[in-house]
């Protein structure tokens, strides 16, 4: 029974791979079957399971959780429902343990499994061990049970009892045709909120736009609807609900580490000196805000089970990551959540008479979006170990190699890592200006072309 699974389908972070390719039925229960076991021997008994919006979700939900029972823990089908509905589900149903079967913001022909066992996320090492437990066997048999769960009335109770606006507000919201249509109207409607829906029909084959709003091309059809009705402020959600996107009235998309600005001001403003975490792909205007309003800036490696971990690990009230997962303890529950963000954005914003100024006046600086080199499979890491042996800056103030290589100037900074779900090394860079974005750009080109001769770039 130990034959090989396609160790491609095992990331950083989840699991996911093409449907029916390296990501089959058979292969989802046998993943199953693992959590299951890894889930009774950490003293849980049962595992929540929700799915998002793709057309292979109610399959592969099945199969997997057929392979949980198969081990003997039960499983509680908590439906189709957005990503943080399911980690929702962990805490209300008192089982400590969910997957999410989602392609999150991936083509249509993807889905993967986030996965959450007695509370800790999975992640790195935890999700390389689930692979080799099934191909050694280490796997418990018994016979668990299947229930079902409706948890999203007392998701949305939750959320309107928690947040309150100071005025009713007209939005724009995108849901890119993702799992969070099936919720997200209803909720912002309840918090006093007027809609003007942008493909809010659940459809797994995203048939108008991708389903990610960290690309601003995405965004497009919530410029348009701003500039055609009285809608004063635009948000987006991810294909699975974990992530948000913003966008001021006049079209200037608000990125999540700005949006993390006017988060850490109100959080701070209860928790005094409370901890900051942000990843390295942020602005660097972001820690001395912090400092501003009396919180404690922590800058860590990108990737939402890492930042999550790291959130358990220090108390932080608050955490976020450049792809827009934001992390509320504060009034919630640590997790990534898209849905529960947005709601916290416009109960700061409905205190103003007018909710942009707010947002156009958080700090900003020229900088460039994400950046990729594509590679072949294992160079990107290599290829940053040579930058961090090798590399040369002149002139660089602080060099920080927690995720990647991030070079700290006067003006600006620079930041090459390579991504742990992809084959590509991703870049961002910022500055005070123009000519200095153009320095320190000329400067990593320099550097990428020294260690790695002959190195296609970008920008």
């Amino acid at each position: 029974m130990s034959q090989q699974l396609p160790a491609e389908i095992f990331k950083a972070y989840d699991i996911r791979g093409i449907v029916d390719k390296s990501l089959t039925a058979d292969v989802v229960r046998r993943i199953g079957h693992a959590l299951g076991s890894l889930a009774l021997e950490q003293g849980q008994t049962a595992i929540a399971v929700g799915r998002d919006g793709r057309l292979s979700g109610p399959e592969l939900a099945g199969a997997l959780m057929d392979g949980i029972c198969t081990a003997g823990c039960d499983a509680i089908d908590v439906g189709c429902v957005p990503t943080p509905v399911t980690y929702f589900a962990a805490y209300e149903l008192g089982c400590n343990s969910c997957v999410s079967v989602t392609g999150s913001h991936n083509p249509p022909d993807y889905n993967g499994l986030k996965m959450v066992i007695g509370g800790t996320t999975l992640a790195l090492d935890a999700i390389q061990d689930l692979k080799k437990r099934i191909e050694n066997g280490h796997l418990k048999y018994g016979q668990g049970q299947r229930s079902t769960a409706h948890v999203l009335d007392a998701y949305v109770d939750k959320i309107v009892g928690d947040v309150k606006l100071a005025r009713p507000m007209k939005i724009v919201m995108d849901c890119g045709n993702g799992v969070a249509g099936a919720i997200a109207p209803e909720l912002f409607k309840r918090l006093g909120c007027e809609i003007v829906p942008l493909y809010c029909e659940v459809d797994g084959n995203f048939p108008n736009h991708h389903p990610d709003p960290s690309k601003p091309e995405n965004l497009a059809d919530v410029v348009k609807a701003l500039k055609e009705t009285d809608a004063e402020i635009g948000i987006a959600f991810d294909g699975d609900g974990d992530r948000l996107g913003v966008v001021t009235k006049d079209g200037e998309i608000i990125f999540p580490d700005r949006q993390l600005m006017l988060f850490a001001a109100d959080v701070l403003s209860r928790v005094p000196g409370g901890q900051i975490i942000y990843d390295v792909k942020c602005t660097r205007l972001l820690a001395p805000w912090i400092k501003q309003h009396g919180g404690v800036p922590l800058m860590w490696n990108t990737g939402h089970a890492l930042v999550k971990a790291k959130l358990k690990e220090t108390g932080a009230p608050l955490a976020g990551e450049m792809s827009g997962h934001t992390f509320f303890k504060e009034r919630w529950y640590g997790f990534d959540d898209g849905l529960y963000t947005g709601a916290r954005l416009l109960e700061i914003l409905a205190r103003a008479v007018d909710a942009n100024p707010v947002l156009k006046n958080l700090p900003n600086a020229p900088s460039t979006p994400e950046l990729n080199i594509k590679m072949a499979e294992g160079e990107p890491f290599a290829l940053i170990d040579k930058l961090k042996a090798e590399g040369q800056f002149p002139g660089a103030e602080e060099i920080i190699t927690i995720d990647g290589v991030r070079v700290e100037y006067a003006d600006g900074f620079g930041l090459a890592r390579p991504s742990n779900t992809t084959p590509v090394v991703v870049l961002r860079f910022e500055a005070n200006d123009d000519a200095a974005l153009q320095r320190i750009q000329t400067a990593f080109r320099t550097a990428l072309n020294t260690v790695w001769p002959g190195i296609t770039l970008p920008f």
